[in-house]
């Protein structure tokens, strides 16, 4: 090689390099963490907390006595109030001083079945008596460096959890101790900012929590409207005609599902949708199914028992996950796990509303089978009570149908503030927007 592609060659290695490393802004700092504001200090965790394993009593001695935090709250909630610790242990008065938990202290799970769930965070901000069980350790945060609400938030971000996971050790389990935890760096932010970036997420979590609220009160408005609606306790007002009994084999067609041979190509990934329980159950409630996640051929149509469904029949899980339905907006396949209902001579919206409410009369159908499948034949004298008058049907699956849009409507609006919110942790917590 010549001194001059030699040349060539280190120039633009040098370039590259300069090229993959990002531009630190004014008034920044690169720190081992990532890219902070220069006025954010880096800590350690030994350096901030006074760290302290919970305490392990008899299992006789649960049930009862003083609540105590165990390893689901850290994993399930950053910030811990009170209301969300549900269980309690019995201990001598004398043992219980050492492992109360204060306002402010800062609670870790030390063990977990994933590396992801390990050693998250959770700031207790409650007044109740409580103390922290085993599994957990608490940080007690020495000095005036970090506020608790903050702490809640900034100690799951990513640059924190990048630094944990891989300090998970266990085949089975996953576990952490004090001595790797202390070695775990967090850049601060001054004490009045961390304040008002604690505020600012504090109000999104509000409005988080606003929603839920609504949307469960919204459910349970619906739950008990399709009680009163479906039962015919309630009419809607011009209607005052006959309701009967009906067998579901004479109001629609039950069409079975299958599963081509996973061995043969060319029955798979063609133009057909083929649907599986989890196509339903993702759906989580929601009406229509407009998607799967695999298809099958033209081929595998033939060569399986699957057939092909129309638009406008309720695909309905028959087998281990019993009586999940869901209205087709395509022609679609099913496997063996369902039974499908092609409507006949009943509508088809009120009839997927009325199949919601079978759940538990499915599971009995199932009733002494060692698993859970419920046949064709059940389905077909499986006997229903509806109104004769189809109009009547349509009027009920509407009613449902614009509650089922407000709460769609609420959930996206929850979907939206939650995305929110990560966006405003991702800025706040790395300090590329300063809230002073």
């Amino acid at each position: 090689m010549t001194d001059e592609a030699m040349e060539v060659r280190d120039a633009s290695a040098g370039y590259a390099l300069q090229a993959d490393r990002p531009a630190v802004p004014e008034g920044y700092k690169q720190t081992e963490v990532g890219v902070i504001p220069k006025d954010w200090v880096l800590f350690q965790f030994g350096d901030i907390f006074e760290f302290r394993n919970g305490i392990n009593a008899d299992k006789n001695s649960y049930g009862k006595g003083i609540y105590f935090v165990n390893v689901l709250e850290p994993i399930t909630h950053s910030h811990i109030y009170g209301p969300e610790i549900a269980g309690q242990v019995s201990l001598p008065e004398a043992v219980v001083a050492p492992y109360i938990i204060q306002a402010g202290d800062i609670l870790f799970n030390r063990t977990s079945e994933s590396p992801e769930e390990l050693g998250l965070a959770s700031a207790y901000l409650g007044t109740d008596r409580v103390v922290f069980g085993g599994f957990v350790i608490r940080g007690r945060p020495l000095g005036n460096r970090l506020d608790s609400a903050y702490a809640g938030y900034s100690l799951r971000a990513p640059s924190i959890r990048k630094q944990i996971i891989p300090m998970g050790q266990g085949a089975i389990r996953t576990n952490i101790g004090q001595k790797n935890l202390s070695l775990v760096v967090v850049p601060l932010p001054p004490l009045l900012e961390q304040r008002a970036i604690a505020t600012a997420l504090s109000d999104v979590d509000a409005l988080l929590e606003s929603l839920d609220r609504l949307i469960a009160k919204k459910r349970d408005i619906k739950q008990a409207t399709m009680q009163q609606l479906l039962t015919g306790e309630v009419r809607l007002p011009g209607f005052e005609g006959e309701w009967e009994k009906r067998k579901l084999g004479t109001i629609a067609v039950i069409r079975s599902g299958g599963t081509p041979s996973t061995s043969n190509d060319e029955f798979w990934n063609g133009d057909i949708p083929w649907c599986t329980p989890t196509d339903i159950t993702g759906l989580q409630g929601r009406k229509y199914l407009s998607a799967t996640n695999r298809s099958i051929s033209d081929a595998g149509l033939k060569m399986s028992s699957a057939e092909l469904i129309p638009p406008g029949s309720i695909i309905m899980t028959t087998r281990a996950t019993i009586g999940e339905c869901a209205i087709n907006t395509l022609p679609v396949t099913t496997n063996q796990g369902f039974k499908n209902l092609e409507p006949t001579s009943v509508d088809c919206e009120y009839l997927y509303y009325l199949m919601t409410t079978q759940k538990q009369r499915l599971l009995q159908l199932c009733a002494g089978s060692t698993f859970l499948e419920v046949g064709k034949k059940q389905l077909e004298i499986l006997d229903l009570y509806l109104p004769e008058d189809v109009e009547e049907q349509r009027a009920i699956a509407t009613v449902l149908s614009d509650m089922d849009a407000v709460i769609e409507t609420l959930e996206q609006r929850r979907a939206k503030t939650a995305a929110l919110k990560q966006a405003m942790m991702q800025e706040l917590l790395t300090g590329r927007t300063r809230l002073i």
